[in-house]
């Protein structure tokens, strides 16, 4: 058997983004995981591409416009390669507008956008109609965000696996040649061990889906909770975020509050039974920021990590400058992006 060109650590949304990039680019791949595919934060329910808002541009929100702006091509390709179908959809947020000052910042917003968005995508302020897939807005208006899109979680990780299999990726086996860790908030607290600084930490979430077929519609967000409608038939919300917890895959009262929550911001649920609940550990770096790059004190080895929140609108973008980085010596990792950042 061919010795890969590439090991990667970790079967998350990041770690398989990374395999397919460079499988896609001829290399030779390995992926090792010591649990299942989507076995921590990657394995959820809710899928919530959600850009952030059009203002205070940094390099960490242009990093993401790009990648949400490539999604759709990318996520293409993992299908047409594999034959599953991930679910991914741009449908677009509906947020409502609670007072006349966060109206009057909403339109300064629209302006933003027509700029920092480079004319691919809208937040566009509109009236709100009373649909039943609608929150309510106490001023009468609604912010429509034309850039966020959305898929399934499982089904994105199931898409990518089945075109990593068609690719000839092999899993499991003894790690060769540069290796790439991306194992989450396992790997934050390895890189902490070995630092006087915290280099990050996990988070807990937890997340709900009901049995609802809503069918294309837009995401939900209000008052920090998703509301997602997706293509399998249900309809997925979350999430808490937990800096304290006794079982990190354990569900608890903190998901029933969410679940009553949705419920009150979307009538439409509130016959819909709950068919899944889910938790688990979702790792923020210091910086918040994706955290890449080569490995402080190990050559030959690299990080991919910190997806907290933003792990799969991001993954498209960070798969394919890890691969530059580990397969062609290019560098385009942002700086803020950088392990050293943290230290």
């Amino acid at each position: 058997m061919a010795t890969p060109d590439l090991t990667i650590h970790g079967a998350g949304i990041f770690g398989l983004s990374i395999a397919w990039a460079a499988a896609q680019r001829g290399a030779r791949v390995r992926v090792i995981d010591v649990a299942k595919p989507g076995a921590g934060s990657s394995g959820g329910l809710v899928g919530a591409l959600a850009p952030h808002v059009p203002e205070l541009w940094n390099t960490k929100k242009t990093f993401q416009l790009a990648s949400l702006l490539m999604a759709q091509s990318w996520w293409d390709a993992v299908q047409d390669t594999g034959g599953l179908d991930p679910l991914y959809a741009r449908t677009g947020r509906l947020l409502p507008i609670a007072d006349e000052a966060l109206l009057a910042l909403a339109r300064t917003r629209t302006l933003n956008a027509q700029t920092l968005w480079q004319g691919e995508a809208a937040w566009n302020v509109i009236p709100a109609s009373g649909n039943d897939w609608e929150p309510h807005s106490p001023t009468g208006w609604l912010v429509q965000d034309t850039l966020a899109a959305q898929l399934q979680p499982r089904a994105a990780l199931a898409a990518l696996l089945a075109a990593l299999q068609a690719k000839g990726v092999e899993f499991g086996g003894e790690p060769h040649g540069p290796q790439i860790w991306a194992i989450g908030h396992a790997g934050l607290e390895e890189l902490t061990r070995n630092h006087t600084r915290q280099m990050g930490n996990g988070v807990k979430g937890q997340a709900a889906a009901f049995g609802l077929d809503a069918g294309r519609q837009p995401q939900i967000s209000v008052d920090g909770l998703h509301i997602i409608a997706h293509g399998d038939g249900t309809v997925a919300i979350g999430s808490t975020s937990e800096r304290y917890w006794d079982n990190p895959t354990s569900t608890d009262d903190q998901l029933e509050a969410l679940i009553e929550r949705a419920r009150a911001a979307l009538p439409c649920l509130a016959g819909a039974p709950v068919v899944d609940r889910w938790a688990g550990v979702r790792p923020r770096s210091r910086t918040r920021a994706p955290m890449l790059g080569p490995w402080p004190d190990r050559p030959g080895h690299f990080i991919a990590n910190g997806g907290f929140k933003i792990g799969f609108g991001m993954a498209p973008l960070i798969a394919e400058v890890m691969a530059d980085l580990v397969l062609d010596g290019q560098d385009r990792i942002p700086e803020e992006f950088t392990v050293t950042a943290n230290l």
